[in-house]
């Protein structure tokens, strides 16, 4: 390789020069604003006396094609946009449009630049763009041809030629200007490897994305050839299978080869060091890559023979939520075997589907989900170490999922459907809503989407927002309560395509007007249009018509599939759960597992891993004491300093003596001055659930007994909100929840064995939402404080998507009867406080940042 300064001109001065951009480049990417910063540079140039002006680098390498044929690896950009300033001062001259003092300045950048004189046709022009670009840049050059008007090569060569008609410069200076650009002219030789070299330039040119970055890897080290030959039949028609959004379609591909997710920013490095640990020749990888894209594809339109799964993949797509797709893409890549039939598929599909939905329906959290996915396909085949029975096995791993990742059983979803603030809801799950209760049970097709969209249709509120006199009339008595109550639920929502000004109306009129209820083509509003009146009666009724239809369209999966051993439960150190009297079988962090005996023996492997990675952490946790830093306690360089100490390092101690709990609350805590994330971190418990095992049976009863007794004088204390609180996935579990009809956002009761809380979680999928409404209430919180009485515990959680504000009492146990009573005094006083507080705050905010 050698490298020196030269001017651009010299570069590409001559004209036998050919100056080939490789297949594996880019299209041609310049904007008009960058043109316009090149053309002002010029200005300063010479308006500055400046002898050179400094264009990046332009790296080349000789094509094995020809004597003075150029592949140009690095610096594209940069030539090409030079030649089309060229070529617009050339037509200008040429026509007279701009003048020269030098006569012979048209020949000469035309001969020495642009063309070989002596060669004929396209043959003729010097540089050589890409395919896509190639007819755009060569209808330049003639004056007969009809330009391709959407390349960004005619664009940026129009705006050259009519900047040059200001006269900011006069045609010789800006020649002149053009003549002082320097480059660093790296040119490489054979036995160079111009990937290496490209990734560690730091030019001016537009960055490239993760896809182009993986594409020059994989064909920058071919012969120019077989460059050509892999790029037009595989690359090419991966971009097209994935929608040119090849980054996103690799990070899925490597999830499926590699079991974890990459970092969108991150996946050329993660699939550089793949490829060269499998040592997959080149055709092998990319015929993969095709396999999986043309797969990829499938998710991305829904073109197949069956029309149920391609209306389930449109449908899942408008829900926008693409981390199903590891998962089914190994589900696509057994039907293309043979293992599994499409009717199979669409099975799998539309399950999944019911599971996304029900889980919006009923608020939990989304950000356990990729983590679920990523690993759903390894956990069918683990049952039994095949693909046999795959449906059966799929239904039951998804279907046996706990709790933040369980899917809602009947009860569960139904009660929330029902009471949900479906208007409220994100728009995307509006619609799909809609949708569904219209088309379920017809042919489905995509006619509510299109209407939605073009605005044809909208979500109409059968009882209005805001109450006229007629309505109160309507509701009779009670109406501030029918209102309050009823508003926002699917009962008092359809679809409609009368003008949203008449959304006050009387029920009669909107019954009765054109394209009202009765008028209506829609299926959702045949029931309303026959309606005499709408109040709680017909609200009560549409309810449960609503409820059953929605356990027909979302039903729960049913397996038949018993496994042979005893199935894991599995939680990240992200979920808040309480895991006392759990046993630990093994854990995986990064996705590599690895057995252990007890909960101390993972907090000992993982805090050597993390430690492993950076020694300053626990180095300087051990070495000085921090009255702030709670964990700093537990660490010391001298074993004696702790009650019973686990060695880590030389000189560096943990204390083991803590119960389950606070273990997984110092591991958060770590993983946060580690900059780790919990979501990495993986724990496979031996399931609770098991028939053969009564351990935790005791456990279950206990935390039954005690929501048996304490929800109902929560709900009481909360007044009319009170009959909102639930105890969440039945009466074994250590968790009663409020919500307030902002998703993800929730006011949660927890009893433990060491103390009882509660606390405002911010949960919402959203993370830049939670920590701009925690910012929020933090900017408020001495006024909150006084408010409520008490200094409260305020947790932004900078590594995880939710944020927390709570209280805790700590010196009671759900163990110990005797305790029920201060515990459930504690968490219905300190319910109602923070609804009181927050829920105000937070609906007043939300309101403002509409």
């Amino acid at each position: 390789m050698k490298g020196f300064e030269m001017k651009l001109v010299a570069y590409m001065q001559g004209s036998d020069k050919r100056f080939i951009i490789p297949v594996y480049q880019r299209n041609y990417e310049w904007k008009i604003e960058n043109c316009k910063q090149l053309y002002n540079d010029l200005i300063k140039v010479i308006r500055n006396e400046r002898s050179s002006h400094f264009f990046g680098s332009v790296v080349s390498v000789n094509n094995d094609g020809g004597f003075n044929e150029y592949l140009v690896i690095d610096g594209q950009q940069r030539v090409t946009t030079i030649s089309l300033l060229f070529l617009a001062m050339y037509h200008l001259l040429q026509k007279g449009v701009a003048s020269s003092e030098k006569k012979y300045l048209a020949g000469k950048i035309y001969k020495d630049y642009l063309v070989d004189e002596y060669a004929e046709g396209d043959a003729r022009i010097k540089l050589k763009p890409v395919k896509n670009d190639r007819e755009a840049f060569y209808k330049l050059f003639d004056e007969d041809a009809e330009l391709v008007a959407n390349s960004n090569l005619t664009i940026n060569y129009q705006y050259f030629y009519e900047r040059i008609q200001k006269e900011e410069l006069s045609v010789d200076e800006l020649f002149d200007a053009i003549t002082r650009l320097e480059i660093i002219n790296i040119s490489l030789n054979q036995e160079d490897n111009p990937q290496l070299i490209f990734e560690s330039l730091n030019s001016t040119g537009l960055a490239l994305n993760e896809g182009d970055k993986i594409r020059n890897f994989i064909l920058m080290g071919l012969p120019s050839k077989q460059q050509n030959e892999f790029y037009e039949k595989y690359w090419s028609k991966i971009e097209a299978c994935t929608d040119h959004d090849v980054s996103s379609f690799v990070r899925d591909y490597l999830s499926v080869k590699q079991l974890a997710i990459s970092s969108i920013n991150k996946v050329y490095f993660t699939f550089k060091a793949y490829v060269e640990e499998s040592k997959l020749d080149t055709e092998s990888l990319l015929r993969e890559m095709y396999s999986y894209a043309k797969w990829y594809e499938i998710l991305l339109k829904g073109k197949t023979k069956n029309e149920s799964l391609n209306a389930c993949i449109y449908r899942i797509n408008r829900l926008e939520t693409t981390v199903t797709r590891p998962f089914f893409l190994e589900v696509l890549r057994l039907e293309s075997e043979n293992t599994l039939t499409i009717v199979q598929v669409r099975e799998i599909f539309q399950y999944t589907e019911n599971y996304l939905f029900r889980r919006v329906i009923c608020d939990l959290p989304t950000n356990t989900l990729s983590k679920i996915f990523l690993m759903l396909h390894r956990e069918i085949i683990r049952f039994d170490g095949t693909a046999n029975d795959y449906v059966e096995k799929f239904k039951y791993a998804i279907s046996s999922k706990n709790e933040r990742v369980r899917f809602p059983d009947d009860v569960e979803f139904e009660e929330a459907f029902s009471k949900r603030q479906v208007y409220q809801m994100n728009s995307k799950n509006k619609i799909y809503l809609l949708e569904r209760l219209e088309n379920s049970n017809t042919i489905e097709d995509k006619s509510i989407y299109i209407h939605c969209d073009r605005g044809d249709y909208s979500i109409e509120h059968i009882m209005p927002q805001h109450l006229t006199p007629a309505w109160i009339r309507e509701l009779g008595e009670n109406y501030d309560e029918i209102h309050t109550d009823w508003l926002h639920r699917i009962a008092n929502l359809t679809l409609t395509g009368y003008n949203s000004n008449y959304s006050n109306n009387t029920f009669v009129e909107k019954r009765d007007m054109e394209h009202g209820f009765k008028q209506s083509g829609l299926r959702l509003n045949g029931w309303i249009g026959q309606q005499e009146h709408w109040g709680l009666k017909e609200l009560q009724a549409r309810d449960q018509q609503l409820r059953k239809l929605a356990l027909k369209i979302w039903p729960m999966p049913i397996s038949n599939f018993k496994p042979t051993e005893r199935q894991m439960d599995l939680y990240t150190l992200e979920d808040d759960v309480d895991l006392t009297g759990r046993q630990i079988i093994r854990f995986a962090y990064k996705n590599a597992e690895q057995p252990i005996s007890s909960w101390v023996d993972m907090m000992g492997q993982i805090l050597k891993i993390l430690h492993t990675d950076d020694k300053s952490v626990l180095t300087q946790m051990a070495s000085v004491t921090d009255d702030d830093n709670e964990i700093s306690s537990y660490v010391s360089t001298d074993p004696k300093a702790l009650r019973n100490a686990l060695k880590i390092d030389e000189d560096i101690y943990m204390e083991r003596n803590t119960n389950t709990n606070m273990k997984l609350s110092m591991l958060r805590k770590f993983f946060k001055a580690f900059g780790a994330n919990p979501e990495d971190l993986v724990f496979y418990l031996k399931e609770q659930n098991d028939s053969s095992e009564q351990e935790n049976s005791a456990s279950n009863e206990l935390r039954y007994r005690y929501w048996n007794y304490a929800l109902p004088i929560i709900q009481q204390a909360n007044g009319e909100n009170g009959k909102e609180w639930k105890v969440m996935s039945g009466g074994n579990a250590n968790l009663a929840a409020r919500t307030f009809g902002m998703s993800g956002f929730s006011i949660l009761c927890t009893a433990n064995y060491d103390k009882v809380r509660v606390h405002l979680a911010l949960s919402n999928g959203d993370q830049t939402r939670n920590k701009a409404t925690y910012d929020y209430l933090f900017s408020n919180k001495e006024q909150i404080e006084r408010k409520v009485g008490a200094e409260l515990n305020w947790d932004r959680y900078d590594q995880g998507k939710s944020s927390y504000v709570s209280i805790k009492l700590e010196g009671v146990s759900i163990q110990r009867e005797v305790d029920w009573g201060q515990m459930t005094r504690f968490l219905a006083e300190w319910s109602k406080k923070f609804y009181d507080t927050f829920v105000p705050m937070l609906r007043e905010y939300m309101q403002a940042d509409k």
